[in-house]
């Protein structure tokens, strides 16, 4: 085990001009298409109350203690993820995790920016009134037709790519830092007006009962494993970002605040998805437990119910673009400080690059609904395969991985130093953390990974 060497100089390298901006940027990491679009759909098809609590729970005992542990590396280090494992150990293998979380976030973008694509052409059509069909059976038959279409889809994709990487090329503090500073407020106001206007509606109160109301004998082990995970993909752990967005953070950021108000407002924006779905579903008498068409088939016909539903459902839409838009981002940085910093590129070369690879990835993802529908690798499209190796497997092992290092091998004097911000102040919390990282955090994670490809 190596101490630090050589470390650079926190004036050499880009950061967060504002503590603010700090949490900004790294909650907007975190807030995605997982809050907003999979929260509710996961909490209805497992019972609502009894999902939330077990969530809420995992978020603090899993979630907080593995952010902290991406927040360490990254800061300590102040460098990307191949880095900051370089610098603490000789061993090959450690480059492993870093290596992983710099395909997997290529994947995902990759297939991410074709959902975010979709939800751009869901917005234009609400915004110019043309989302307005007779029947939920006619959403589901315009959905089909939309993403099994080579041409459109694909021109949301690659306009999607090309709107992340304006503000990729902008840099860390004026572009990403900026984008998240102004695109954050409007998020949560958007939710906030949607909220209320959903606790408007005659369902509201049956809503609100089936998700705050846990009924404790409804916690199975489906339940159970079913929160575990939220917990894990909502924040954006295991795959790197935060490490990447934590190595631009100041000195005087102090991480376990930072780690536990990001924890709060992702979970915060889970909920505030819910109470907005779930009156809605029950006013109208749809299923809770819909899944992923919730949002694209049911909601839009939910939309076209209520008074001035085309303004409503573009609203919807348009906040569902800015969630997308924060984590693309992140995601997106995990390769571009990869290139900047080991292939010495400049930012501009890198951003393209990596925009190229995510175009070209993206594009295959999308028209594996269309024109590529008909190439399967064991029964799974190429958009299915992108989804299940980087999200499924290698999300999981790399937060594994990440966790058992920090936990076992970091010293714990940089563990101390960084979580106190070199002595400045106490964190009672750090036993604690550490103790999650060895054995709750991996055994939590091998759960996800075991359920996720089908073992449990």
């Amino acid at each position: 085990m190596n101490q630090p060497i050589n470390k650079p100089k926190p004036s050499a390298r880009a950061a967060f001009a504002t503590r603010i901006g700090a949490i900004a940027t790294t909650a907007g990491a975190a807030v995605g298409l997982g809050n907003i679009w999979r929260f509710p759909y996961e909490a209805g098809a497992h019972g609502g109350g009894a999902f939330m609590l077990c969530y809420i729970l995992f978020i603090i005992i899993l979630g907080v203690p593995v952010m902290c542990s991406e927040f360490i590396m990254g800061r300590s280090a102040r460098s990307n993820e191949l880095g900051a494992f370089r610098l603490y150990s000789k061993r090959r293998f450690w480059r492993v995790p870093a290596y992983m979380g710099i395909v997997a976030s290529l994947m995902i973008l990759s297939f991410y920016c074709v959902v975010a694509g979709w939800t751009v052409e869901y917005f234009v059509k609400s915004a110019t009134g043309s989302l307005q069909l007779a029947s939920q059976d006619a959403y589901r038959d315009a959905f089909v037709d939309f993403t099994s279409g080579n041409l459109r889809p694909l021109f949301w994709t690659i306009i999607f790519l090309l709107a992340n990487a304006f503000v990729l090329l902008r840099g860390v503090s004026k572009g990403i830092e900026k984008m998240s500073n102004v695109l954050m407020p409007v998020l949560f106001l958007l939710l906030i007006v949607f909220c209320i206007h959903s606790l408007t509606l005659p369902g509201a109160g049956e809503g609100l009962r089936f998700l705050f109301t846990p009924d404790f004998s409804a916690i199975t082990p489906r339940v159970v494993l079913g929160a575990l995970g939220q917990a894990f993909f909502s924040l954006s752990i295991g795959l790197g970002c935060l490490m990447t967005y934590a190595s631009y953070f100041t000195a005087d950021t102090r991480l376990g605040r930072t780690a536990m108000v990001t924890a709060g407002v992702d979970t915060l924006v889970a909920i505030i998805a819910g109470v907005i779905i779930f009156p809605a579903v029950f006013t109208f008498g749809v299923s809770p437990e819909s899944g992923p068409t919730l949002v694209f088939e049911v909601l839009p016909s939910i939309f076209h119910r209520l008074p001035l539903g085309p303004l409503w459902s573009a609203l919807f839409f348009f906040l569902l673009m800015l969630a997308s838009i924060t984590s693309t981002i992140s995601m997106s940085e995990i390769s571009v400080s990869y290139l900047v910093e080991e292939k010495k590129m400049k930012r501009r070369t890198a951003v393209w690059l990596s925009t190229g690879v995510a175009m070209l990835f993206g594009a295959l993802c999308c028209l594996s609904f269309g024109y590529l529908s008909g190439f399967t690798i064991g029964g799974m499209t190429i958009f299915d395969i992108f989804n299940s190796v980087s999200s499924d497997v290698m999300l999981p092992v790399g937060g594994m991985l990440i966790s058992i290092f920090v936990g076992w091998l970091l010293p714990r004097s940089v563990i101390r130093r960084e979580m106190t911000n070199g002595g400045a102040f106490r964190f009672p919390l750090l036993s604690l953390i550490v103790f999650s990282l060895r054995w709750i955090a991996p055994a939590g994670i091998a759960l996800i990974l075991l359920n996720s490809i089908g073992i449990l």
